[in-house]
C-alpha cells in the first residue's frame, strides 16, 4: 500500500470511529432527530462544511466520574448555505455525553461564534444539552461565560438564532435569552434555570418539565420563546423562513425578492374601507388589515402566542422586507400592557439594529389600567416601547386606523417621537382620552343634573368625537401628514417607504443610551 493509500485508510478508520458515537434510534424514540439530521434539514442540500470534527474531549478521571476522549466532544460546528446565503451554526449532540458542555465543547462553539462575527453572517445554535459537564468543574462554567460574552459582542451586528431541541437547563439558558430569536419544539424541548428536582427540594412543590419550562410556557407566559412548532422538521423549516427576511449583518439590507404574478397584491383594496366597524367599541382582527397591505403570503408573525394585544412580524412590500407593529383590538381592546410593551420594544430594536423599516398600525385606547399593572411597573415597561421608537433611525411610518388616545398616542411612533410619515384613516380618533371618559370629566355637573344622563352622555360623546377627536384636526395642526382613503393605504405606504429609502440619521454621540430595563 502506497503512502496515499495508508493516509486514506487512516481517514476511513477515523470516520468510522466518529460515526460509531451516533445512535439515531435512541433520539428517534424520544421524538427527536440526531444532530446531523437537523443540520441536513436546516442547510441547503450538500452545502454544510464541518469544522473540527475530530477534536477530542478533555480527559478526566476523578472521584466524581470519568470523561474519556470523544470525537467531536458532543457538538458539531460548521458553515453552509441557508436560502443560498452563508450561515454558521453549532449543533449539540445529545448522543455524546448528553451534549454536555465542557471546555473543548465550549471552545468549539466560541470558535464558530468568532467566525460568524468576522464573516458578518448569521449564527444558529441547535441546542440539545444536559448542561454543564460536572466532571470538568469550573472549566464548564468558564466556557459558558465565554459563549455569553460573544453573544453580547455579536448582538445587533449579526442575527443570532437559538433553536431549543431538547433540554437547556441552568446557566445554559442565558445564551439563548441573549440571542435575537428563540425557537422551541413542543413536548420535546425545555428551558429552565432550576429543574423539577430542585423545585421539589427547595419549595416542596411537584412540577413537571412541561409545567416548569416547556415550549407552551415560554411561548405564552414568559415570552422567552418567539416561535414554537409541533415537530423538529417544521421548527427548522421555520428557522429557514425567518432567515429569508433578515440581512446577514447590520451593514446590509434584507434580501429582496421578485414577485411572480400570483404573489402580486393590489395597490388599491376597497375591502380596507369596511374592516373597521362603525361602532368604535366593536373589535376586529388587525391581521386582516396586515394581510391586505403586504405582499400575499409574506406576513411572518413573531411571538404569536405571547401578549396577543400587540401583533409584530415581518412582511414584504413589493418584495422588500418591513417590520410591522400593530395593536390588536381583538385582545384587551388593543390596550398596551407590560408584556406587549416589552414585546414591541424588543421587536422595534431588532428592526432598527438590522436596517428593517417599520410600519406601525395603530388602534390603541391607552395603557391597560389596574393595580397589578401599576405595581409591576407599567410605567417603566411602557417607557421601553417609547424609548425603542424614539431611538430608532430606520424609516418609520404610522397609520392610525381608529383609536389613538393619551400616552399611548405618543408611544406608538407619533410624529413628535420621530415618526417620518404619519397617516390616519377617516375612522381615526386622536385625543387625550376616549370620548366617554372625557365627557364624564368635562360635563360631570351637567350629567349629574340631567334627567337622562345616559342619553346626554352619548350625545356629548358624539360631539366630542366630531369636534375634538376628529383626525382632520390633527391633520390641520401637522400632527399627522394626511388623512387617507383606507383603500389606497398600500399605495401610500409604497410611496412613503420609497421616499425614505435613502434616509440617513444618527443619534447623538454616546457610548450607549440607558433604556429603562
Amino acid at each position: 500500500m502506497d503512502v496515499n493509500g495508508k493516509i486514506f485508510k487512516k481517514f476511513l478508520e477515523r470516520q468510522q470511529m466518529f460515526e460509531s458515537h451516533y445512535d439515531a434510534k435512541k433520539q428517534h424514540s424520544k421524538g427527536k432527530l440526531t444532530a446531523r439530521e437537523r443540520i441536513e434539514i436546516l442547510y441547503d442540500e450538500d452545502t454544510f462544511e464541518e469544522i473540527d470534527a475530530f477534536v477530542s474531549s478533555a480527559k478526566s478521571d476523578g472521584e466524581f466520574g470519568r470523561v474519556t476522549a470523544a470525537y467531536g466532544d458532543g457538538v458539531i460546528i460548521g458553515h453552509g448555505q441557508v436560502q443560498g446565503r452563508l450561515v454558521f451554526s453549532y449543533a449539540q449532540d445529545f448522543n455524546v455525553m448528553g451534549g454536555s458542555l465542557g471546555s473543548v465543547h465550549a471552545s468549539k462553539i466560541m470558535k464558530i461564534q468568532d467566525m460568524a462575527l468576522k464573516m458578518g453572517a448569521p449564527i444558529i445554535g441547535l441546542i440539545d444539552s444536559g448542561g454543564a459537564r460536572i466532571q470538568e468543574g469550573v472549566a464548564s462554567l468558564a466556557g459558558y461565560a465565554g459563549i455569553f460574552y460573544r453573544n453580547v459582542q455579536a448582538s445587533g451586528v449579526i442575527p443570532q438564532i437559538s433553536v431549543i431541541l431538547g433540554p437547556a437547563a441552568g446557566g445554559a439558558v442565558y445564551s439563548p435569552s441573549i440571542t435575537d430569536y428563540v425557537f422551541m419544539t413542543n413536548k420535546t424541548s425545555y428551558m429552565f434555570v432550576t429543574g423539577p428536582n430542585v423545585v421539589k427540594e427547595v419549595l416542596n412543590e411537584e412540577v413537571t418539565f412541561d409545567d416548569l419550562g416547556g415550549a407552551e410556557v415560554h411561548a405564552k407566559k414568559s415570552g422567552v420563546a418567539q416561535m414554537i412548532f409541533e415537530d423538529e422538521e417544521n421548527t427548522l423549516l421555520g428557522v429557514r423562513r425567518l432567515i429569508s427576511y433578515l440581512p446577514s449583518n447590520n451593514l446590509e439590507n434584507s434580501p429582496e425578492i421578485e414577485l411572480s404574478g400570483e404573489d402580486e397584491t393590489q395597490d388599491v383594496e376597497e375591502k380596507l374601507r369596511d374592516i373597521v366597524p362603525d361602532d368604535p367599541n366593536k373589535p376586529y382582527d388587525v391581521k386582516d388589515v396586515i394581510e391586505l397591505l403586504v405582499d400575499k403570503r409574506s406576513f411572518y408573525e413573531i411571538s404569536e402566542r405571547y401578549a396577543q394585544n400587540l401583533v409584530v412580524g415581518f412582511g414584504r412590500l413589493d418584495g422588500k422586507v418591513i417590520g410591522i407593529v400593530a395593536n390588536q383590538p381583538k385582545v384587551l381592546a388593543g390596550t398596551l400592557d407590560i408584556d406587549s410593551s416589552v414585546k414591541g420594544a424588543r421587536f422595534v430594536r431588532f428592526c432598527d439594529s438590522f436596517n428593517i423599516p417599520l410600519l406601525t398600525l395603530e388602534d390603541v385606547p391607552g395603557f391597560l389600567p389596574g393595580i397589578d399593572q401599576e405595581h409591576n411597573g407599567i410605567i417603566r415597561h411602557g417607557a421601553k416601547l417609547l424609548y425603542a421608537y424614539a431611538d430608532a433611525t430606520v424609516p418609520r411610518i404610522t397609520v392610525i386606523l381608529r383609536k389613538s388616545y393619551g400616552g399611548a398616542y405618543c408611544v406608538m411612533n407619533s410624529k413628535n417621537l420621530g415618526g417620518d410619515f404619519n397617516f390616519a384613516w377617516p375612522t381615526a380618533e386622536i385625543a387625550v382620552m376616549g370620548p366617554e371618559g372625557a365627557v364624564a370629566i368635562l360635563y360631570r355637573k351637567e350629567l349629574t343634573e340631567a334627567e337622562d344622563p345616559v342619553m346626554l352622555k352619548k350625545q356629548l360623546a358624539v360631539k366630542y368625537r366630531d369636534q375634538i377627536a376628529n383626525p382632520y384636526i390633527s391633520d390641520e395642526k401637522g400632527f399627522i401628514d394626511e388623512v387617507i382613503d383606507p383603500a389606497i393605504t398600500r399605495k401610500k405606504l409604497k410611496s412613503a417607504f420609497l421616499a425614505l429609502e435613502n434616509k440617513y440619521m444618527t443619534n447623538p454621540s454616546r457610548k450607549h443610551g440607558n433604556i429603562p430595563l
